[in-house]
């Protein structure tokens, strides 16, 4: 049951993913843009220059801010991702199984498995 819930959960992070792979296309290009212009900005000596990069670089941050919504499939991403190691991990199997009071190196197993929790 748990796999089956996980495997939901996985598929549930895929279709949020998909669906904002393009606002997460645009925030990404958006942020490397402002890079760009800001980069620029501070190469210009102009004044008038620095005021043109200033007005595009608010008009890229305003397009970049619109695509706000990359972020959820940023934490689509985050959910794939635990999903994937959730899966991955092993079940918390004792390493005895059947514990004989008398024998001590069974005794010993137990003991270092509780040690190594």
């Amino acid at each position: 049951m748990k796999k089956f819930l996980l495997f939901l959960a996985g598929l549930v992070a895929f279709m949020v993913l998909l669906a904002n792979i393009g606002p997460m296309v645009f925030f990404a290009l958006g942020i490397w843009l402002l890079y760009v212009i800001f980069k620029q900005f501070m190469k210009t000596d102009s004044v008038a220059g620095k005021v043109g990069w200033v007005i595009v670089g608010l008009i890229v941050l305003s397009m970049t801010i619109s695509n706000m919504f990359a972020l959820i499939g940023v934490v689509a991403i985050a959910a794939l991702y635990m999903v994937y190691k959730s899966w991955k991990k092993e079940d918390d199997v004792p390493v005895v199984h059947h514990i004989k009071e008398d024998d001590p190196f069974t005794n010993f197993e137990r003991e270092w498995a509780e040690l190594n929790k």
